[in-house]
């Protein structure tokens, strides 16, 4: 860990792109790792696994470089920071004797009255406590927040002709070809869609992840079937390239 923190000081003096970033410009990289470990985690190649964790890692030293420049506070500000949280967080775990053994539903229950305790005297709105996250995981925080006090459709069935009536208006929106009512109508029927995925008990993020998988997987069937025809798959016909895509649905199928 010390060797690390040497070489991104290091980098911060003598490197002239890693000198030129700020903590602004840098978030989007934190964003793409962490879901470069997803990718990882869900392909299965531990390998892929360590890296991309490694990656990661980089981006919390990074970071902490930049504000120990600023004086404000450094990589081990930092670990110490998440290591008080965790013993506070878990004292089921750091004062057993007063606790004992509790169940996994009875840890989260605990986790979440301390963390109310943590924000005594901070002034919060409900949705105050949804996070800035990837626009899906939003969406589903929020939902789920506004359903605590009752701001809910009663089951996914509901929440559905929700999302027909949302889909009707962005067709209007569509059809009289203004921009920006298609993108706030576009962004009502994504709302609703997540909206009933949640009511089913679905994960969007989820649901989303491997259907952007199991695209990647397919296509990349189509490119592999297309070399050993010796065709170029940017000269290839869509009637072509739709005959090895359901071959790719077929052959992959037991894997996706």
């Amino acid at each position: 860990m010390d060797q690390l923190l040497a070489i991104m000081q290091q980098l911060r003096t003598e490197c002239s792109w890693d000198k030129a970033q700020t903590p602004e410009s840098l978030t989007q990289y934190a964003i793409e790792e962490a879901y470069e470990v997803e990718e990882a985690v869900r392909s299965g190649n531990v390998n892929d696994v360590r890296d991309e964790l490694g990656d990661l890692l980089l981006q919390v030293v990074f970071q902490s470089q930049m504000y120990s420049e600023q004086g404000v506070f450094d990589f081990h500000d930092v670990v110490e920071a998440i290591s008080q949280k965790l013993i506070r967080r878990h004292p089921h775990v750091f004062q057993k004797q007063q606790f004992g053994q509790l169940t996994s539903e009875q840890v989260s229950i605990l986790w979440k009255e301390i963390k109310q305790q943590e924000k005594q005297g901070k002034k919060t709105r409900r949705l105050d406590e949804v996070k800035h996250a990837p626009s899906i995981i939003q969406a589903e925080q929020i939902q789920q927040k506004a359903a605590q006090v009752g701001f809910d459709f009663a089951n996914a069935q509901e929440a559905f002709v929700k999302l027909e009536e949302e889909i009707d208006e962005f067709k209007q929106a569509m059809s009289q070809q203004n921009s920006d009512e298609m993108l706030d109508e576009f962004g009502d029927c994504l709302f609703s869609f997540i909206n009933v995925g949640r009511k089913l008990g679905l994960s969007s993020e989820k649901a989303l992840l491997s259907t952007i998988y199991k695209f990647r997987t397919r296509f990349a069937y189509i490119e592999e079937q297309a070399e050993l025809q010796n065709k170029k798959i940017d000269h290839m016909s869509l009637d072509e390239m739709d005959q090895l895509w359901n071959q790719a649905k077929q052959v992959l199928k037991k894997h996706l």
